[in-house]
């Protein structure tokens, strides 16, 4: 008998460990949302509302409670840990299990119809949702009308609260597959845009050492055929093919460096996809004036630490983003219409502050409680770095759709 134990244990642990296709792992992503499902139980309290009444308890009323409450604790565990697709089957379960307290003379059942109306619905179509809500209600109120003599007042409220709080379950089933598909959809662009961006790497680097490299196995050959009958000529040809490694040496290193560095079009682009999912409007300029090299890839990552930031912690609906050059100075605003009120600098903010220091550049902030932020960078710009080339207009609107 001692190996079955040993084999019914694990067995027994797996069927309260979370499937992959269970809720609890899909609110993974956001905890709150566990701690919503368990802050849920906290109205099984009216599962004891006959104490409240005053009037003595028959003998019956523990025993069904005992039996029941946990009954019902196992089943909501199965709720959130099984596959979401046998989440019905235990709200029907649920639902019985009410009904059941209910004919013995138990009252509290009744908080059990709520719970069993908001899991029928799961992973179903709103139609066949709504079917299923309205079944499991019509049993409360043959059940609540023939076996425990409930006025028609009292299952009119409990249903029209059951139906209110599967709604609800229904909207929030609906807006989670709303993201899960805006994550789908992002996902795709990015990687559409890597890519698009490998490709022009490879056209690139094919275009910069392809001509290069075979100008220098031409060279090699000429020195090695050259190398016994003109000595003097070969070294010049190898000194040559030197001077061509170099010069393609450098433009590597030059073509590297702007891989790396982060475009402020392509993190203007990548902002309107982060706030849009959370559901912040997010308007920035359309031609983006161009920028020295030497303030780009520092001016990009301030604004991406300040675009997280509205992401994370401004709850705002609205943000924007302007970048301009007015006499001579680089200047970066960043808006948002949040709740405000930042008071001391986190590392992000700090970090911030570091990077526009390094550029030689001063960094505002603006942010009364309740009246959102506003981050404004100036960078003073070198005469050379004004007059080494013209504006270029960037439609920063095209990379992000």
């Amino acid at each position: 008998m001692r190996p079955r134990l040993s084999s019914d244990t694990p067995m027994a642990r797996s069927w309260f460990q979370p499937t992959p296709d269970s809720l609890w792992i899909r609110f993974g992503e956001t905890p709150r949302q566990r701690v919503a499902n368990l802050f849920h139980l906290i109205w099984t309290i009216y599962f004891f509302i006959d104490l409240m009444d005053g009037d003595p308890l028959p003998p019956r009323w523990l025993a069904i409670t005992l039996l029941a409450f946990p009954t019902f604790l196992f089943l909501y565990a199965c709720v959130l840990f099984r596959p979401i697709r046998q989440a019905p089957w235990f709200g029907v379960a649920i639902a019985l299990l009410g009904l059941d307290c209910l004919y013995a003379g138990h009252g509290g059942g009744a908080c059990f119809i709520v719970y069993a109306a908001s899991f029928v619905g799961l992973n179903a179509s709103l139609r066949i949702a709504y079917l299923r809500m309205a079944l499991v209600l019509a049993a409360f109120c043959a059940t609540a009308r023939l076996a425990a003599g409930w006025p028609w007042q009292a299952m009119a409220f409990l249903s029209l609260i059951s139906v209110s709080v599967g709604t609800l379950n229904l909207f929030y089933r609906a807006n989670a597959k709303h993201n899960a598909a805006l994550k789908l959809s992002q996902d795709e662009v990015r990687r559409l845009a890597a890519t698009a961006e490998r490709e022009r790497i490879g056209r690139d680097l094919h275009d910069l050492l392809g001509h290069t490299l075979s100008l220098i196995t031409l060279k090699l050959e000429l020195s090695r055929r050259l190398i016994d009958r003109d000595p003097a000529a070969a070294r010049h040809e190898i000194e040559e093919t030197e001077r061509i490694a170099r010069h393609a040496l450098a433009e590597v290193r030059s073509a590297v460096t702007g891989i790396r560095a982060t475009g402020i079009a392509a993190e203007l682009a990548s902002a309107r996809l982060m706030l849009n999912a959370s559901l912040v409007t997010f308007d920035y300029v359309s031609d983006v004036p161009a920028l020295p090299e030497r303030v780009e890839a520092g001016l990009a990552l301030v604004l991406r630490e300040a675009v997280t930031n509205i992401h994370r912690h401004a709850q705002a609906t609205h943000a924007e983003a302007r970048v301009a050059v007015e006499k001579g100075t680089l200047a970066l605003c960043i808006s948002d219409n949040g709740r405000g009120g930042v008071g001391t600098e986190g590392n992000g903010l700090a970090g911030m502050r570091e990077r526009v220091k390094a550029l030689g550049g001063t960094l505002q902030i603006d942010s009364e409680r309740g009246k959102g932020t506003r981050l404004r960078v100036a960078v003073p710009l070198l005469a050379d770095e004004r007059d080494r080339r013209p504006p270029l207009s960037v439609d920063v609107r095209r990379l992000a759709s």
